[in-house]
């Protein structure tokens, strides 16, 4: 008897994200973004502290950042905090920290709950922090309000502070199967099918002052068409966000999937691979 489909639980996504990133180039498209653009982006503000949003797992990404702060703005203090409701990612980002002797004048603080959880949080206290930097990378999927969290965490920056939101491209292929597939993926995703042109809409109605930046990414999911390849099936976990999707899913819908992702509009081949188009927005909001 084949198993009901469903979603994958925390721990899962860990596992299957961590299969996306060994194989795909999202954090070297983010190295790129940090060295030709997060320099002048930060050298703008007094950077006496920074508020990062941490999504899936990139707490390598926001080390890098902090690093540049730093060394935009040798000595001064950085007090950065946290809002990521994984406590799996919470942990490795906590031993990251320990294994950087380099990060003086740093301070951190970690609230492990959820963008809505936060925002609640602080309008009980009353304490509505200001920051000069805040970051949302890869995170607005899964918020059950994008507009209003935005709104907020705009609200929340200081005098020529700066939000930047990374999320998929409308050129990725991701922007595509969501849009032309979309009646091929499970109803367990339970995530946005949210891409650049759905926040950029989102700030101009707020009428908020932003530039976008595009950077090319891949993502090799050759193995996704070897079957039993369990690569391949860690793969389609992450991309359907259910759980042994490739063992649980009806043959036809498999099928339709996998024939989608084959589509031009979607992937590539380069040398016998088929590679998925990942492309990320860098959109740098206003303060």
């Amino acid at each position: 008897m084949i198993p009901p489909m469903r979603s994958l639980t925390a721990e899962e996504y860990v596992e299957a994200f961590k299969s996306f990133l060994d194989h795909s180039t999202e954090h070297q498209c983010m190295d790129e973004f940090n060295k030709e653009q997060m320099p002048n982006i930060v050298a703008g503000h007094k950077a006496e502290r920074a508020s990062h949003l941490l999504g899936d797992f990139l707490a390598g990404v926001d080390l890098k950042m902090i690093r540049i702060l730093q060394a935009v703005h040798p000595g001064v203090f950085i007090d950065n905090e946290i809002v990521e409701p994984n406590p799996q990612h919470v942990a490795a980002y906590k031993e990251l920290v320990k294994q950087a002797p380099d990060l003086q004048n740093v301070s951190f603080i970690w609230h492990q709950l959820t963008s809505l959880e936060y925002e609640q949080q602080v309008k009980e206290k009353g304490t509505h922090k200001k920051f000069d930097f805040i970051h949302m990378i890869q995170m607005l999927y899964r918020v059950e309000d994008i507009p209003n969290t935005i709104k907020f965490f705009h609200s929340c920056l200081d005098h020529h502070g700066k939000l930047l939101i990374i999320i998929l491209s409308d050129s990725s292929g991701w922007a595509s199967l969501w849009k032309k597939h979309r009646d091929c993926l499970p109803a367990t995703d339970s995530g946005h099918y949210i891409t650049c042109g759905g926040i950029t809409e989102v700030l101009q109605r707020l009428g908020v002052e932003h530039r976008v930046y595009e950077f090319p990414s891949g993502w090799d999911i050759t193995e996704c068409f070897v079957e039993g390849d369990a690569v391949g099936g860690r793969m389609m976990d992450f991309l359907t966000g259910t759980k042994n999707f490739l063992g649980t899913a009806p043959p036809a819908l498999r099928r339709r999937l996998q024939e989608a992702l084959c589509q031009p509009e979607c992937s590539s081949t380069r040398d016998g691979r088929v590679i998925f188009s990942n492309n990320l927005s860098m959109i740098v909001v206003e303060s």
